[in-house]
């Protein structure tokens, strides 16, 4: 950006783009805190620190960053089990680990997580979300709230008839406002309209609805000093899985960001430094009392739309989450629960991604299974378990896929429809032709096929030309062919082998076993060496 030159009107524009975007964050901020069972001044120091952070050593031009609403529930589940501590060792571990990943240049290797996985797991964080915010938005005083979903539900709906419908109007006005505003102007950010809107009318109209204050206190505007976590080996192991959830989860959601980014201004992010500035962010983030963070999509695109082109917008977008915070913290207090619960929802129905879920639901039946699969394990047991069972079953049901793709066909004088290079296939010559990827998907399938011989062959020809890749199973089950041959006194001929395949079994021995002489560049080639071994043959008995 400062080799391109940084003009004052660039600077204008960022300016703009991150006061909308700074004010913007405040009431997500908040939001998401009190949602992941934290603070509400918690949410917006992780927007400053990690927001100022993720600005200055992103990957993305643009990226915006902060807490997020895929965090909601991680966040919410470590707080439950382990307290505070316990996630912000799990934090500041996940940001070392995303400063590893980065390092190890794996940043192209997270993109290649299957897009059925991603839509399951975010539709099914939004329905969570969505789930968690009926209480505030029905304004419920549940004792306890159950920990399952059906639970939760079961729950809501005994208690229903004791709905604050002051609340439910208040909710239902913010989701209102938030849906209606952006089509009168786009300049004014719908989520603070509305709380002004709504915490007016309740204190001005003294109306009976919980807000932050009530139930969380005084809201705090002091920055805390630094502080280190406590530490100890134990916690270490009973965090490493929620710390991996948290860098994968944060990794996925910044380079998703970075990528919708580079779509709306043409660009192209550099996704290994994206991590490291993921991991730098949430690193640092806990020292001050924050929760973990990542690049925000709906506040990037709001940076972009706005103007903001470069990191200093996203700066911009720190500080002024820093003067509010300082200024305006303690009237953050005044705001009722159902306003944020209104906030959250429609948070939660844009995360949800329904346009793509129900496209996907028209698609394969595997990326289907894949969807449904990791969508209901979010919602009925852990996003962990559906992001670790999603992308496994996602690449089984690849290699099945794949494996299907590699034909292995036998030709000889009594094969239809064989091609003019296969006429005139001596008798005791059987060729078999490999089309596709040779790798252990398919080396069950290679000798079912090897099996259909019912007579051992004088010499057996494997046309290998349309074989790109072979792996060390396929490797095996060659090997394996090459020791029967010998057993049965059958001559085997490659043909076609590319340079690919070669420099895999050159690493091995099977081509000594084979022979040079019998790997050649063509079927044509291996017919006549086929001959002459026959002729050979014939000629010693």
């Amino acid at each position: 950006m400062l080799k391109e030159g940084y003009s004052l009107s660039r600077f204008a524009n960022d300016l703009l783009a991150g006061l909308i975007v700074g004010i913007v964050a405040l009431p997500l901020s908040i939001a998401f805190a009190i949602a992941s069972g934290v603070k509400p001044e918690q949410g917006l120091i992780t927007g400053i620190i990690a927001g100022f952070l993720i600005s200055a050593f992103s990957g993305s031009r643009v990226q915006i960053g902060g807490p997020t609403g895929a965090f909601i529930i991680i966040v919410f589940g470590i707080v439950q089990h382990y307290g505070y501590n316990g996630l912000a060792m799990a934090t500041i571990m996940a940001g070392i680990i995303l400063i590893i990943m980065g390092l190890a240049r794996m940043g192209d290797v997270i993109k290649y997580i299957p897009y059925p996985v991603t839509v399951g797991f975010t539709s099914g964080i939004a329905l969570i979300i969505f789930t968690t915010q009926i209480p505030d938005l029905l304004g419920l005083h549940l004792i306890k709230t159950p920990e399952h979903f059906v639970d939760k539900w079961t729950t809501y709906i005994q208690q229903i008839t004791v709905t604050n419908i002051e609340a439910l109007m208040l909710g239902l006005l913010t989701i209102l406002i938030i849906l209606i505003l952006p089509k009168i102007t786009k300049r004014v950010p719908g989520p603070i309209i509305a709380i002004i809107a709504t915490t007016s009318l309740v204190h001005g109209l003294h109306i009976p609805a919980e807000t932050i204050a009530g139930r969380f206190g005084e809201v705090s505007n002091h920055f805390p000093p630094i502080q280190i976590p406590s530490f100890n080996m134990a916690d270490f192991s009973r965090l490493i899985q929620p710390a991996f959830t948290i860098a994968l989860l944060a990794g996925i959601e910044s380079l998703l960001s970075a990528v919708v980014a580079d779509g709306m201004i043409g660009t192209r992010h550099r996704s290994n430094m994206e991590l490291i500035g993921q991991g730098i962010a949430n690193l640092f983030s806990p020292l001050f009392g924050g929760i973990p963070a990542t690049g925000a999509i709906a506040r990037t695109a709001t940076n972009i739309k706005n103007g903001g082109r470069t990191p200093v917008a996203g700066i911009v977008h720190a500080i002024v989450l820093l003067l509010l915070f300082l200024f305006c913290g303690k009237w953050a207090g005044l705001i009722p629960m159902a306003t944020l619960a209104g906030i959250l929802i429609v948070v939660a129905y844009n995360m949800s991604e329904m346009h793509l879920f129900a496209k996907l639901l028209k698609g394969q039946r595997s990326d289907v299974l894949v969807l449904l699969m990791t969508f209901a394990l979010t919602i009925l047991v852990d996003l962990t378990v559906a992001i670790e069972v999603g992308v496994v079953l996602a690449a089984l049901l690849f290699m099945h896929r794949m494996a299907k793709m590699t034909n292995i066909t036998l030709i000889n004088n009594d094969t239809e429809d064989h091609t003019h290079e296969y006429e005139g296939v001596p008798e005791g010559v059987e060729i078999f032709e490999i089309n596709g990827p040779f790798f252990f998907g398919a080396a069950e399938k290679f000798r079912d096929t090897i099996a259909e011989i019912k007579k051992a062959p004088r010499v057996l020809i494997l046309q290998m030309r349309h074989v790109p890749a072979i792996d060390a199973t396929a490797i095996s089950a060659l090997e394996s062919l090459v020791i029967q041959a010998q057993k049965d006194k059958t001559t085997i001929i490659f043909a076609g082998v590319g340079k690919r395949v070669f420099k895999s079994l050159k690493n091995t021995d099977l081509l000594d076993k084979v022979g040079m002489d019998n790997i050649l560049a063509d079927v044509q080639l291996a017919l006549a060496q086929a001959i002459m071994i026959i002729d050979e043959q014939d000629s010693k008995k």
